[in-house]
């Protein structure tokens, strides 16, 4: 079953090129680069993703998808920069 969240805030940089995507409310997370350049974001206790980040993202912005895949997430929009 695929996680869903109603609540969604987005981050870019554009002089580092760093998107993040933080889904839900905050809370304490740890933080796992998954693949190079490519950061996920876990709830400590109930380990729900809490935010993806992506380096260079102009350069990989079809990562996002897998990535959403991948840890099993939702996302209604589509991001291009």
């Amino acid at each position: 079953m695929k996680q869903e969240t109603n609540t969604y805030d987005i981050y870019y940089d554009k002089e580092a090129d760093f998107l993040e995507i933080f889904f839900g409310e905050p809370s304490k997370s740890n933080a796992e680069e998954i693949e190079e350049g490519v950061f996920v974001r876990r709830d400590e206790n109930t380990n729900e993703v809490k935010s993806i980040g992506i380096l260079s993202f102009k350069k990989r912005a079809g990562v996002l998808k897998e990535i959403l895949k991948r840890v099993n997430m939702d996302f209604p929009l589509e991001i291009s920069v």
